[in-house]
């Protein structure tokens, strides 16, 4: 069962890290993550269905988001349509070509298929085949961490992060804007596909619907990571986003254990996860601005101090 939850919320954090980048790091509101959780997990499913290997159905997975991904930001830089409605216009195309993908079905079983959990359970034939499906799943977690956590120390990954912070500056160092949106949300959206592949076969099927509601379960792990600590170091940010990734599914299997003792259904979990990030918000609005009072607080004590008002 605990093991269960750490594997479930390792899955999800993959996809975290990736919402992280657009709507963190470059603070571009992309929505096109509903589509690309389903693409991954349905390109995934059906190559291996179709015998084929599962790390290049995972490849798969991470490409067609990086394509969907790319869709969204050509439509944003070209057509001048804003990120959100880029983001929902590719996620409402997607839907359809998932459904291509999967052969017009609503979903598919991978039931008698090999997945990378069977695989990971056959390398250790010793132990339980949860504690073995968890050692795996940490591994992939942990690589996709360093990797993203090297990405964002390069030159192109700084320049990812000033451009959410300051496209101005960006564009005055010579730097096209224009790419580094292309590249951006098409890694994001690659690392979210990536997360429905894994899913994928972690439950055993794909579903055309599997995103519903992803993003704002995605947004939910992010505000509860950054209730843990603050920090702008890349490492720590995808730390945190691991961390709050595995309280949340937490949260939501304690929801469903125990939930009816305080008449909680699984219907209302949509409902309470809307909730949890409204307050999560509101509490760090709230700490955002408390910081801002008590930075200029600080700022006027020293300048007083320097001046001799004080002593």
């Amino acid at each position: 069962m605990l093991e269960g939850i750490f594997v479930d919320g390792l899955i999800f954090s993959i996809m975290v890290i990736g919402i992280i980048i657009s709507f963190r790091v470059m603070d571009f509101a992309d929505l096109t993550c509903e589509g690309s959780v389903a693409a991954g997990a349905a390109i995934a499913t059906v190559h291996i269905v179709n015998g084929g290997s599962i790390i290049v159905a995972l490849l798969l997975a991470f490409l067609v988001g990086a394509m969907a991904g790319t869709v969204t930001a050509i439509i944003h830089n070209k057509f001048k349509i804003p990120g959100l409605l880029a983001g929902i216009l590719t996620m409402t195309m997607l839907y359809s070509i998932n459904l291509r993908i999967m052969g017009n079905r609503a979903n598919i079983p991978l039931l008698k298929s090999v997945t990378f959990f069977d695989k990971v359970e056959n390398f250790f034939p010793f132990l339980p085949s949860s504690v073995a499906s968890l050692i795996g799943i940490i591994l992939v977690v942990l690589l996709i961490k360093i990797l993203v956590d090297i990405f964002f120390r390069t030159d192109l990954g700084l320049s990812l992060g000033a451009l959410g912070g300051n496209e101005q500056m960006v564009i005055s160092q010579g730097i096209n804007p224009e790419y580094l949106k292309i590249m951006g949300i098409s890694f994001s959206n690659g690392l979210i596909a990536l997360s429905g592949g894994l899913l994928a076969q972690y439950q055993g099927f794909a579903d055309g619907n599997l995103g519903q509601g992803m993003i704002v379960q995605g947004l939910a792990g992010i505000m509860i990571g950054e209730f843990l600590f603050s920090s702008n170091k890349i490492s720590l940010i995808t730390l945190r986003a691991i961390l709050g990734a595995i309280i949340y599914k937490a949260l939501m299997f304690l929801g469903r254990k125990y939930g009816y003792l305080i008449h909680i259904t699984p219907n209302d979990f949509k409902l309470l996860t809307g909730i949890l990030v409204i307050i999560s918000l509101w509490i760090a609005s709230g700490r955002s601005k408390a910081s801002a009072r008590s930075a200029k607080k600080n700022a006027i004590h020293r300048s007083l101090e320097r001046t001799g008002d004080i002593k």
